[in-house]
Parts: structure tokens; C-alpha cells; sequence
């Protein structure tokens, strides 16, 4: 008895895809560029309060990720990989996936106003979003992936708001590009992979063209290195850090998009970027150096 309650409770974690929290993440960016910003007075409780956040994030956006996939399940069931999803595989039945939907939305969005009501405003924005996404938006093509991105600029927004602090909007703008330009990757991947299955797999791959997602790659991936340097060199940007020394972490920035176009292009990858993120170890490494980098420059090397 107690094997099997354990063995349907996996089923239900990985129901809530705990493997996209990663995404997550980007709640703490403002808490990371406070901490040297002369202008910015982070206390004691910050830490936990962007972690509060974080969780909150991922609470609401695992109900979104229920929510969609009992919206999904029949064109899951035909998808490759999808159709072995919980809910799809019929391991999760659709009762339960509803009720664990509803009480992580419950939890979310009470923790959320309890702690924070501004955090409470960005979390509704985001789960209304997900939803018009869910029942309508996702079918359609270049909207869904700025939908996409707006979520994570939403994230970056929740991590300031709740830390009182003001977020750049050079940062906001990294964001939404970077974001970008992971949606435009996995939908190339999704479109040479699966563009010759039917309609109903994913609507929206049958209004992309792969010359097409690779042009709005290539102009997104340059929009965004350009973007984050003159972030790092820009005036505001030296005189609120007390350094120049931001723009030593430009080529940390230029090798992860490097290295991500060619896990797109040359090793057919792309579909999960949350996976990528998490196994590759040259993007991971960078990615280590690129945050200590960051907090050496932000809290030792500064003038």
C-alpha cells in the first residue's frame, strides 16, 4: 500500500515538472544586481524573500503546466515524447490533476498576497496570461513565443517588487530577448522534427518556416549581445555600480549564445532548454563563472 502511494505521488511530482523551475531562476536576477548598487538597500530577509518568490513561481506555473497538459492530453497521446506525460500516459487521472491544479493556484496566490501585493498583481498578470496561452494564444505563431517571453520578464519583475528595488530596464530587455531567442530554438528544433506530423501535435509549427526561424535567430541572438553590452557600459549603469568592469562579462555572455546555437544546429538539440541548461557542461561552467564574475566585480572590484 504504502509502494503504491509513493509511486502514484511520483507520478503526480512529475506531473508538475519540476524539471522547468530552472526557468524560475530568473526571480533572482534583481536580488543578484542589488547587491551592488549603491542606490539599493537590500536587509536581511531580501534573500528569502526573492526565494519565497521563486517558489511561489513555480507553485503557479506547475498548475499552468496541469491545466495545459489535460488540455493536451488527446494530441499528447500522438506527439513522441509528449504522449508519455502523466496525464497523457493516464498514470495521473484528470480528477486529481485538477485538484492538485486548484490548490497550487490557491497556495500561490496566497502566499503571494500574504507576502508581498505587488508580487501578488505580478503573479495574477502571469497566470491570466498563462491561460489566454493555453486555450488560445499557443496556436499561434510568433505570438506564442512573446508570450513566452513575457513570462520570464514577469519573473525578473516579481524579484524586484518584492525586494522594493528598481530593476533596470536594459535588464527587462536582456530578458525578453534571451527569452526570445530560446523560443525561436526550440520552435526551429520542434519544426524539423516534428513539421511533418499533423496539425493538432503543435498549430502553430504549421505557420513557421525553418529560413524563416533561423533569420529571427540570428537577428534576436545579435540583439541580444549588443543589448547586454551597452547595459554594462552604459553611463547610469557605471555610475549606479561604481565600475566598468561589467562589461568584462560581455564574452561569458557571447560564448553561452555561441555555444547554444551550436548544440541547436550541430547537435540537433534545442527542444528542452531547461534540460540544456541543466547537463551540458560548457554552458553550465559559463554559466558559474559568468555569476562569480559578477559578484566579484559588483562587491570587491568596485572604485
Amino acid at each position: 500500500m504504502a509502494a503504491s502511494f509513493w509511486k502514484q505521488s511520483i507520478f503526480y511530482i512529475k506531473a508538475m515538472r519540476p524539471y522547468q523551475w530552472t526557468k524560475n531562476g530568473v526571480v533572482f536576477a534583481a536580488f543578484i544586481f542589488a547587491l551592488g548598487d549603491k542606490q539599493q538597500h537590500l536587509s536581511k530577509a531580501s534573500l528569502n524573500h526573492a526565494l519565497l518568490a521563486a517558489i511561489f513561481f513555480c507553485l503557479m506555473s506547475s498548475a499552468i503546466y496541469l491545466i495545459n497538459d489535460i488540455r493536451d492530453r488527446n494530441n499528447d497521446r500522438q506527439h513522441p515524447t509528449k504522449r508519455f506525460r502523466p496525464i497523457a500516459a493516464g498514470t495521473v487521472p484528470l480528477c486529481g490533476a485538477s485538484i492538485l491544479s486548484l490548490s497550487l493556484i490557491i497556495l500561490s496566490l496566497t502566499g503571494s498576497y500574504l507576502l508581498n501585493i505587488q508580487l501578488f498583481a505580478v503573479i495574477c498578470t502571469y497566470f491570466i496570461m498563462q491561460l489566454v496561452y493555453t486555450f488560445g494564444l499557443k496556436r499561434v505563431a510568433l505570438v506564442d513565443i512573446f508570450v513566452i517571453s513575457a513570462g520570464f520578464v514577469l519573473r525578473a519583475l516579481a524579484g524586484a517588487v518584492v525586494l522594493h528595488v528598481v530593476i533596470s530596464p536594459w535588464l527587462l530587455l536582456c530578458t525578453m530577448l534571451l527569452a526570445l531567442f530560446l523560443a525561436l530554438c526550440k520552435r526551429r528544433h520542434e519544426k524539423n522534427e516534428l513539421g511533418h506530423m499533423p496539425e493538432h501535435t503543435r498549430a502553430s509549427l504549421t505557420q513557421y518556416n525553418v529560413k524563416l526561424l533561423d533569420q529571427l535567430i540570428s537577428i534576436v541572438s545579435s540583439a541580444v549581445i549588443v543589448c547586454y553590452a551597452l547595459y554594462t557600459l552604459w553611463p547610469d549603469t557605471v555610475a549606479k555600480y561604481g565600475t566598468s568592469r561589467l562589461g568584462f562579462t560581455i564574452p561569458f555572455v557571447i560564448f553561452g549564445l555561441f555555444r547554444y546555437l551550436d548544440l541547436v544546429y550541430r547537435h540537433e538539440k534545442g527542444d528542452r532548454p531547461e534540460k540544456i541548461l541543466l547537463t551540458d557542461i560548457p554552458l553550465i561552467l559559463n554559466l558559474l563563472a559568468y555569476g562569480v564574475t559578477v559578484l566579484a566585480i559588483l562587491l570587491i572590484f568596485r572604485h
